[in-house]
């Protein structure tokens, strides 16, 4: 089996050269007039700077934890940690930073293109928008799949490491670096475009009463920078570290649960088979001109349940060539469990957020009674929408472990994990590789919300006809739509992963130690350990949210202090200050991000060197439970208030410009960084929790102090 593991090579092989043509596809395009070319170039140059200054504090960061990692692996001899974890931890960072910035750099050169092109038609706005959003899709998992097949043949073939139980532990601490450096990307790019868009639409469009991305507004260049440095640079980084950590905690699970390295295939391949089938799902997205809002999503639909089915049938090709005959219809059940659970995820995602359905027209319909009853439908909306979501992963869970072998007996007398709990284990692992195996695709759909939205600043900003407005708001309403769904499949993901881990961190500290450690609930570590975890989501959630209104503050005040002092802006007659702004923005991101991301490292480990490793288990627990919850609850309320605005802007309940529109306004910029900053942070705080713990499970053991009294 170990001979095919380089399929891996020729799936990223694949998807880097299909990202690239999409890239000279895009590139092929018109930038428009002198206008939009001017204007895409500020926020290029805007971007561009933010990224530079944020990858320059998140290396002293790195190159800290790096030398701590080195400290810990070589003053032991290997025996507290291995001497892979701090390289592995540097080239999980790199590839999860390259990816977001392919991303950003994409759909800079792709928003006046979109806008340009949504002059002649809508159906080749889409297209272009949809081709700069799969040039991040494809990027993502080609990098990713490259990634993890590298580090396999490093170990296996370089430093000829051939125990598969090794190998599987080893890799999944790589995953500590992709999810560090994922969570500086979302947050910190998350406070940027939360505080520009909440200043943005304050002052400009409820204080001053003027259109949305009008180039009178102070603040409009920095919120079209942030959509590409929060939405597409931190989501670029967010997923892929999503996707390699599926695979990572799979390959770890299916070591130990007795697979060897035909359980460490199975994802590769199927990550291959995924890029494949999301290829030929990209070609089926195209729509008509004058289309409803219900057919984008339609068009939408198409191409990523395609790419989902032929997943499904190759799959089960897989399983059988990949697996014995006892075990691969079982597997083949819960990679399926995974492809049906991503996609009623995407599909209740879109029920909740997306205007074409009851739920957002309601919510719209509270601003009738003002902004405090749209508020309060909104928080009650996300609320109910964890539901579903959680029942269908709860619902994937069950059926994955159990179709996979699993046991309602997970110990033998000794206290070990018997065989077949390990078989169910690796069922749910696979079953969040098939849930996000068709990430290209996924992705692609999502990426090219950001763009939309850009397309539509600059048009706005250009003066453009308005019809080109309306042709980008109704791409940009449906990349609200997307994005919540692409968020719900990581938040999805991000649970199967965190259980996989979690019992990765347990089978790790138990071969580290002869002693049967108390995992289950009526373990007082464990106890106390689960109230740190719902904790931690929490005052996680409140550093987020504190950030981003610390920095909209700041924002607020600017634009305010230009529309009172620099004479002729509301008349055209001068022009904004959008520098400072943007300076503003930069600042406030930069200094903010680092004590959430911080938090994630400190308080595993210290719960860890006081309550021992029980009490880790506990607080993984925790977090992992109340941190999909709120995730969902966040992500879905903040894209139904986005969506709620949009609606009323289209022409109902008073239109553009009423008191209804300013209500629902002030609603969405309360969602702002609902499902754009915290939201999304929550399922990356959830991995590095657990990936965290595993790296430093030998130091947890040998220094806590509840094993001293």
């Amino acid at each position: 089996m170990e001979r095919y593991f380089f399929i891996g090579f020729a799936g990223a092989l694949i998807a880097l050269v299909f990202a690239a043509l999409q890239r000279k596809k895009v590139m092929s395009f018109s930038e428009g007039n002198d206008d939009m070319r001017k204007i895409a170039a500020s926020i290029r140059e805007g971007a561009d700077a933010y990224l530079k200054h944020q990858y320059t504090t998140v290396f002293k960061v790195f190159a800290v934890v790096f030398v701590l990692l080195l400290i810990m692996a070589f003053a032991t001899d290997g025996a507290m940690l291995s001497k892979f974890t701090p390289f592995a931890f540097v080239t999980g960072g790199v590839w999860s930073m390259l990816s977001g910035y392919i991303g950003m750099k994409i759909a800079t050169h792709s928003n006046a293109r979109t806008a340009q092109a949504a002059s002649e038609s809508l159906n080749r706005g889409l297209r272009v928008a949809f081709s700069s959003g799969s040039v991040m899709g494809f990027t993502v998992v080609g990098l990713g799949i490259l990634d993890v097949t590298l580090w396999f043949c490093l170990l296996r073939y370089l430093f000829n490491v051939t125990d598969p139980v090794a190998i599987g532990n080893i890799m999944v601490m790589n995953g500590m670096g992709a999810s560090f450096m994922a969570l500086f990307a979302r947050v910190g790019g998350g406070i940027y475009t939360k505080a520009a868009d909440v200043g943005a639409d304050l002052v400009g469009k409820v204080e001053a009463g003027i259109p949305e991305d009008d180039p009178r507004n102070p603040a409009t260049i920095a919120d079209n920078v942030g959509d590409n440095v929060g939405d597409v640079a931190g989501m670029g980084a967010d997923l892929y570290e999503s996707y390699v950590g599926s695979i990572l905690a799979t390959f770890a699970l299916g070591a130990v649960g007795g697979y060897g390295f035909a359980g460490m295939l199975l994802p590769i391949a199927l990550a291959v088979l995924g890029i494949v089938c999301s290829i030929i799902g990209s070609f089926l997205v195209r729509t008509k001109e004058n289309a409803t809002q219900e057919s984008l999503l339609r068009s939408l639909r198409t191409g990523t349940y395609t790419a989902a089915a032929l997943s499904a049938v190759g799959a089960a090709v897989l399983c059988w060539l990949i697996l014995d005959a006892q075990t691969w219809l079982g597997v083949f059940i819960a990679i399926a469990c995974g492809l049906v659970g991503g996609c009623a995820i995407g599909y209740f995602t879109e029920y909740y957020t997306s205007d074409t359905y009851k739920p957002t027209q309601k919510l719209a319909a509270a601003s009738e009674t003002g902004s405090a009853t749209i508020i309060i439908g909104g928080i009650s909306l996300g609320l109910r929408s964890t539901l579903t979501s959680i029942l269908i992963v709860a619902a994937a869970v069950l059926v994955s472990y159990f179709a996979a072998g699993g046991s309602v007996q997970i110990v033998d007398e000794s206290g070990t994990f018997t065989a077949a709990f390990n078989h169910g284990l690796y069922g749910i692992g696979i079953a969040g590789v098939g849930m996000l195996s068709t990430l290209g695709i996924t992705l692609a759909t999502d990426a090219y919300g950001p763009v939309a939205d850009n397309a539509g600043g600059i048009a706005e900003m250009s003066l453009m006809p308005e019809e080109v407005r309306n042709r980008t708001d109704a791409l940009d309403a449906l990349g609200n739509t997307t994005a919540a769904t692409g968020k719900g499949f990581a938040i999805g993901s991000a649970s199967l992963t965190a259980l996989a881990l979690l019992v990765s961190y347990v089978n790790i500290v138990q071969e580290r130690t002869d002693e049967v450690l108390n995992f289950t609930l009526t373990s007082p570590t464990v106890l106390v350990g689960l109230f740190i975890g719902a904790m931690l989501t929490f005052v996680f959630s409140a550093f987020t949210m504190s950030a981003v209104q610390k920095a909209a503050q700041s924002v607020v005040v600017e634009v305010r202090r230009q529309f009172r002092e620099i004479a002729g802006i509301m008349e055209f007659e001068a022009d904004p200050d959008y520098a400072s702004c943007v300076a503003l923005c930069t600042k406030g991101a930069l200094h903010e991000m680092v004590a959430p991301a911080i938090l994630a490292i400190v308080v595993p480990l210290i719960t860890g060197l006081i309550l021992g490793p029980t009490g880790v288990v506990g607080l993984l627990g925790g977090v992992s439970v109340t941190g999909f919850a709120m995730a969902v609850f966040m992500s879905n309320a903040g894209g139904a208030w986005d969506n709620a605005k949009k609606y009323i802007e289209a022409g109902h309940h008073g239109g553009k410009g009423s008191y209804q529109h300013r209500a629902a306004v002030v609603g969405d910029t309360v969602g702002d960084p609902f499902k754009d900053t915290s939201g999304p942070s929550l399922n990356i705080l959830i991995k590095l929790c657990s990936t965290v713990s595993i790296v430093f499970s030998g130091l947890i053991l040998a220094w806590n102090l509840i094993s001293r009294l």
